[in-house]
């Protein structure tokens, strides 16, 4: 039987995991390693050389004090020796589109699945369980598909879900944020200061982009890769770079 991998980045207790877990427990034997706590916007970060806490909290369900790369990383490397077929990440109670791919603790352990060779999916809500029973449609056909087909090499599926009635699924890039972030100061009684940063959600509609899709009530299937070589300006940089100092 294959091994699948349930992560996120929203925590143990997130129901999006338990969705996962209906959508593909036919398919497998089926393993939730998740953080203890919320940890959205961990990006890739994992815990180097310190003691992470590993808790089984039922039977199959482990609870890790760490970030979502630790728990991939625990799972492949400690719990389950390398025997992982699939991994899937979610299902995020929020959107991960465009430039907030980047700091998504979703996406983040999708990607570290693909690092590691297994076939990864992330996948989140535009609102918190809308779409529910549609979700879980779509990953139940695509558990099925990349357990028998796998993906290409580096290459892993961020799907966004949207909140309007569902149209249809469109494959897109990523679209662009527009980022209205703040650092917002706060002055203690003892004198301390402290800032929170928060911010505005909005982005750009540019066709056949993740946003515009999920806009329009498409399921939004974002294939990246782990190569952030920008090729088309190889050449040009080797020219300048060559002419700057000369050894």
């Amino acid at each position: 039987m294959p091994k699948i991998l349930l992560t996120n980045d929203d925590g143990i207790g997130a129901n999006g995991l338990k969705t996962l877990e209906s959508a593909v427990k036919d398919f497998g034997e089926v393993y939730i390693v998740a953080p203890d706590q919320n940890r959205s916007a961990a990006s890739h970060s994992f815990t180097l050389r310190e003691p992470i806490k590993v808790c089984e909290i039922k039977k199959q369900w482990f609870s890790v004090k760490g970030t979502p790369t630790d728990c991939v990383l625990i799972a492949h490397h400690g719990l389950f020796k390398k025997t992982i077929n699939l991994v899937i990440s979610g299902i995020n109670d929020g959107p991960n589109m465009g430039d907030d791919i980047l700091y998504s603790g979703t996406v983040a352990a999708a990607i570290e699945g693909t690092i590691l060779g297994i076939p990864s999916i992330a996948i989140s809500y535009r609102k918190n369980g809308v779409n529910r029973e549609i979700a879980k449609k779509l990953i139940s056909k695509l558990a099925q598909s990349l357990l028998k087909n796998g993906l290409p090499k580096k290459t892993l599926l961020n799907i966004n879900i949207p909140a309007n009635k569902i149209k249809g699924i469109k494959v897109t890039r990523m679209g662009k944020r527009i980022y209205k972030d703040m650092a917002i100061k706060n002055n203690h009684p003892s004198g301390e200061i402290t800032y929170m940063i928060d911010g505005e959600l909005s982005w750009e509609i540019e066709p056949q982009t993740d946003f515009e899709a999920i806009e329009n009530g498409y399921i939004s299937i974002t294939p990246l890769h782990l190569d952030m070589t920008n090729y088309r300006e190889i050449s040009k940089f080797r020219k300048k770079f060559s002419s700057i100092i000369k050894f």
